[in-house]
Order: C-alpha cells, then sequence, then structure tokens
C-alpha cells in the first residue's frame, strides 16, 4: 500500500468518513483540503441513472456558469474572411480557416474551443478523426457552429461550457478554481445541477442523480447530498 503524504493525511482527517456534505458545506471544504501550490480546477461528478448506449436517455447540454471556470479558454475560429474581424474583435485567440485546417491536419491542437459556421462544416468534417477523441469537434447543439461567431466567442470566454455523459453514466466537468470563494464555487455547482435536472430524459427510470462528488484536482472526493442541491 502506498505511503499516505502529509498533506493527503490533513485532508482525510477534515473529512468524515461516511458523512454526505450539503453544497455549502461541500464548497468550503474543499477549499480546506487541497495544499496544491497551484490553483487547482475545482471538478464535480455526477453519477445518473442513465443508459448511455441508448440514444434516448444521452445527457449532453451546455450551461454558462455564472462566475466562469476560472480557465483561460484557447478558442480557435474557423471562419469565412468575411467573420474574421468579428471573431478577433470578441476575442478569439486563433483566427483563419485553410491555414489552420492544414495545421490541424498536421498534428496541431493547442485550443481548447473551435467556432465555426453552418457553411464550413463540409471543409472541417475530415478533421473528425483529430478532432473527435479530443472532444474539440464542433456541433451546433453545444453553439459552436452558428452564425453568431462574435456572441458564442465571447460565451464561451465568459464561462460557457459543454458537457456529455460519459460511457459509465458519470458527467464530469470543472466549475471552477480552489482560489474561488466558497460561494462562487456553490454557484457555479448549483447552476450546473440545475442544467442537469433540466435534461432529465424521459425514458430514464429510477433514480436519476444517483451521486455527485466535488473535489480538487489533488484532493479526495467530498460526496454532496443531492437534495441539498435543489
Amino acid at each position: 500500500m502506498g505511503r499516505i503524504t502529509k498533506n493527503k493525511k490533513l485532508a482525510l482527517e477534515k473529512l468524515e468518513e461516511g458523512k454526505v456534505y450539503t453544497l455549502a458545506e461541500a464548497s468550503e471544504l474543499v477549499k480546506e483540503i487541497t495544499f496544491t501550490k497551484f490553483d487547482a480546477s475545482v471538478d464535480i461528478d455526477v453519477r445518473l441513472g442513465v443508459d448511455p448506449r441508448k440514444a434516448n436517455q444521452m445527457v449532453r447540454g451546455v450551461v454558462s456558469l455564472p462566475h466562469g471556470t476560472g480557465k483561460e479558454v484557447r478558442v480557435l475560429a474557423l471562419v469565412t474572411p468575411d467573420k474574421e474581424a468579428e471573431a478577433k474583435e470578441a476575442g478569439a485567440d486563433f483566427v483563419g480557416l485553410d491555414d489552420m485546417i492544414d495545421k490541424i491536419k498536421g498534428g496541431w491542437t493547442d485550443f481548447d474551443v473551435v467556432i465555426t459556421q453552418p457553411p464550413v462544416m463540409g471543409k472541417i468534417g475530415p478533421l473528425g478523426r483529430v478532432l473527435g477523441p479530443r472532444g474539440l469537434m464542433p456541433n451546433p447543439k453545444s453553439g459552436t457552429v452558428t452564425m453568431e461567431v462574435g456572441k458564442a466567442i465571447k460565451e464561451v470566454k465568459q464561462g460557457k461550457i459543454d458537457f456529455k455523459v460519459d460511457k459509465f453514466g458519470i458527467v464530469h466537468t470543472s466549475i471552477g478554481k480552489v482560489s474561488f470563494d466558497a460561494k462562487k464555487i456553490e454557484d457555479n455547482a448549483r447552476e450546473f445541477m440545475n442544467t442537469i435536472n433540466k435534461l432529465k430524459p424521459t425514458a430514464a427510470k429510477g433514480t436519476y442523480v444517483k451521486s455527485i462528488y466535488i473535489s480538487s484536482t489533488m484532493s479526495p472526493g467530498i460526496q454532496v447530498e443531492p437534495k441539498s442541491v435543489d
């Protein structure tokens, strides 16, 4: 069995074994049990009572976190020349089309989100093999394929995130940084859970939200009482 580090021991001492915390308590506690020297991300993991293998039980959506994620999101805008100025003004980090597509074909993926337009999707389709496995393929459902390029870029920069249930029935995403005050972490988590609840598939039977855990990059998970999120 691996040796427990001093910091991990301190973190475990603050956690009561078997206790399920309210969202407000967990938002405070995650700050107390994080001892990283860097500004760790705060993550939320939600286990859902769905079967993701069935199309009518897929849970996917977007949410705009009220306090953002705290991360610097690098946006690539693959747009026609007439939209380049709009994309740059909105804050896109990389703007272009054919030149950027060639870079991606060469293996370049130093960006976090791709925003593009419907007329351009024909050119982007062949990039699926590179972008798909990394979760970077633009999708109309997530608002990343749109004619309102500037608006989409601003929303992503301000904290709009795209999420999808994985094959194990878990939705995982970052909802802030440990440097956020506890109320901001709580607000972001609550907004995320409100969105999850609205997306409950009609085909899903039994308990929808089975468990919620909040953790930071290096901390143990804190179990949250689902009713405290309502």
